[in-house]
């Protein structure tokens, strides 16, 4: 069975018996966590080693761990600054900020690939101009050579720990302040200005090999009537052909209030799917994804090869990581950096 184009969200800290039958679906490809399904680094290597094996492939599973304010899994797992906390530094000593970033994307990536999640839908790309109240101190810089640097760095320690790299969102939330949570957000800029700015970091990024990209649900008005996440002009055109990207695009939250803008929950997946998007994340309406899948053709034999690429890579466990130095020296060094820490 391969990999389909939906990744749910489940209800708690275990699979209840409806859903271990939804995720044996062809369509479904994959699990997002949150904080509903964490109750500690014991009880979630236990809910990994069960999604894993409900099929093969194993299904992909994926959390939010950027840091700061988005940081599903706490407790055990080392708290993480907001990237945004790395921009001063950034500013006063690359070098520093650079090495910083790529020892906070492999903490980041280790601890999460030492329970078994296979990816965490990070770093932010988008730009820290102080206008979006969603992304914040969420992205890396407000410049673009700033964020395309740090969040190269955090991708290469990413890739140290065994976890691909998901950029996010394309083709970039930091220069409009509503929330696509809750309102659909226009960007009225030209082609021009987006092109030499936001574009930036993703152009690098997807030079350098990145496995993943999500899109935004963003109108660019002066551009494109749709939303980026459900037009095949920003996600066929621009991010395939333009910027020869060849990996994964995920598609954001259908839930989402900027997703209604496409109709109902099967009529925003099959525009995401026909857009060029490859998995469609489906977080929170659990009670949605029967007529989701229903909407939805059989899985795109090719698609079904590229997610299979973002399989985590072989790592270490939970108490072989935490015993090692690397990972006691990786925690001191983000600590020193974090603005809310106590040491």
């Amino acid at each position: 069975m391969s990999l389909g184009p939906v990744m749910l969200g489940i209800s708690g800290l275990a699979l209840t018996a409806e859903e271990r039958e939804i995720l044996r679906h062809p369509k479904v490809g994959g699990v997002i966590l949150f904080t509903r399904n964490f109750e500690s680094a014991e009880q979630l290597q236990a809910l990994l080693a069960d999604i894993h094996g409900l099929r093969q492939p194993p299904l992909l599973v994926a959390v939010d761990q950027e840091g700061g304010r988005v940081q599903r899994f706490r407790g055990e797992f080392t708290r993480l600054p907001p990237p945004g906390a790395l921009a001063p530094i950034y500013d006063r000593d690359r070098q520093k900020a650079l090495r910083l970033a790529e020892l906070s994307g492999w903490l980041m990536a280790a601890e999460q690939r030492a329970v078994g999640v296979d990816l965490s839908f990070a770093p932010v790309l988008d730009l820290g101009r102080g206008v979006s109240r969603v992304i914040g101190d969420r992205a890396f810089h407000a410049t673009p050579e700033g964020v395309a640097e740090l969040a190269e760095a955090y991708v290469r320690g990413m890739a140290r720990a065994g976890m691909a790299a998901t950029g996010k969102h394309f083709p970039g939330h930091g220069s409009v302040a509503p929330d696509s949570h809750l309102e659909l957000p226009d960007d009225g800029r030209p082609w021009e200005e987006i092109e030499a700015e936001d574009l930036v970091p993703f152009r690098r990024l997807i030079g350098a090999g990145i496995g993943a990209i999500m899109t935004a649900h963003v109108i660019y008005s002066r551009i494109d009537p749709a939303a980026a996440s459900f037009s095949p002009f920003w996600v066929e055109e621009v991010l395939r052909r333009r910027l020869g990207f060849q990996g994964v695009v995920f598609s954001d939250d259908l839930g989402m209030q900027a997703a209604c803008c496409v109709g109902d929950f099967p009529a925003r997946a099959r525009a995401a799917l026909a857009a060029g998007c490859d998995m469609l994340l489906l977080c929170n309406d659990l009670d949605r994804t029967g007529e989701v899948l229903d909407a939805l053709p059989q899985p795109d034999p090719r698609a079904a090869q590229r997610l299979l690429r973002l399989a985590g890579r072989p790592a270490s466990g939970w108490s072989e990581l935490r015993r090692s130095r690397a990972w006691r020296e990786a925690v001191a060094a983000v600590r020193s950096y974090d603005p809310s820490s106590e040491q």
